[in-house]
């Protein structure tokens, strides 16, 4: 897609899978970014922005909600612009002041992510201006109970975090921890298709057009959670699996199943969805099904991210 379909002065920066895309906003008297992707990328996140705004100091960071691929590079872009004011949304605030890392998801999830500070919130039902242009917030409970997404209706332009991608969403974190929270996902996706959004900047994953086939995609996959939500379990497990080879690159699989024995989301499914299986067997299950898939490798003892 090229940059002159975004508005004036909105640049993506495409990350991966273990960082989310970034969005940079240069306005004439303003900048902010866009989530801030995880903290093993934070030097490469921290380079691509002060060479995209070519000597200006970064004015704010928003954060669409707490996940440690979102906010992870926080930390440094607030220890390289001491004056950055940084912008959560209102449901984890107190958490993020006192520093809960149990709270927050890092802890239950196995991740990291560096303590960092909030000056202010961004709150549903209110619009931010980003590059000059108001944008809309809107509550998008599902994925992450407290996140937000943005949207500038002069354009159409959808940010979306993991509410949507081209092909899906992100993990129902809630229903990990056995909160119902399916409802809130079809909930989100009927308030995008009201939006009604031209382009879609998400979480991770290229910038794309907005279309019906789009919806129907995370539609049908909604609805075979909701069917069988140990398919949907089962599914969080491997995305947690990959994840932390993402970050690592190799690890010794008896290290491997140590890390995911010892990580809550590993233990809470495990009871709910396959308490009668072995945890080194379970998690051998899990990473001969990513090797089928071909992001993963195992060699002799290892298990490698492909």
């Amino acid at each position: 897609m090229s940059q002159a379909e975004l508005p004036p002065g909105v640049q993506v920066f495409e990350r991966g899978w273990l960082s989310s895309n970034n969005v940079l906003f240069l306005g004439a008297q303003s900048t902010a970014l866009v989530d801030s992707g995880y903290c093993a990328h934070a030097e490469q996140t921290l380079a691509l922005v002060a060479a995209a705004l070519r000597g200006r100091p970064l004015g704010r960071l928003v954060n669409t909600h707490l996940h440690s691929d979102h906010c992870g590079g926080n930390a440094a872009l607030q220890g390289h612009w001491p004056a950055l004011q940084t912008l959560i949304p209102p449901g984890l605030a107190q958490q993020v002041a006192q520093w809960d890392p149990v709270a927050l998801g890092y802890e239950p999830s196995g991740q990291r992510c560096p303590r960092f500070h909030h000056d202010a919130l961004v709150l549903p039902g209110t619009e931010i201006e980003l590059a000059d242009t108001p944008w809309q917030v809107h509550a998008a409970p599902g994925h992450d109970p407290d996140s937000v997404i943005l949207f500038e209706p002069g354009s159409r332009t959808l940010i979306s975090a993991d509410a949507l991608w081209e092909n899906g969403f992100g993990v129902v974190f809630p229903e990990l921890d056995e909160r119902d929270a399916f409802n809130e996902v079809g909930a989100t996706l009927d308030l995008i298709e009201r939006l009604g959004p031209r382009w879609v900047i998400p979480g991770h994953g290229p910038v794309f057009r907005f279309e019906a086939a789009v919806l129907a995609r995370a539609r049908s996959r909604l609805e075979a959670f909701v069917r069988n939500p140990a398919r949907h379990a089962h599914h969080a497990a491997k995305v947690l699996l990959k994840f932390k080879l993402l970050e690592c690159r190799q690890m010794l699989f008896v290290d491997y199943v140590q890390w995911a024995a010892g990580t809550p989301h590993f233990q809470g499914i495990r009871r709910r969805f396959a308490p009668e299986v072995e945890i080194g067997d379970w998690i051998d299950q899990l990473t001969q099904e990513l090797v089928r898939s071909r992001v993963v490798r195992v060699v002799g003892e290892s298990v490698l991210d492909a």
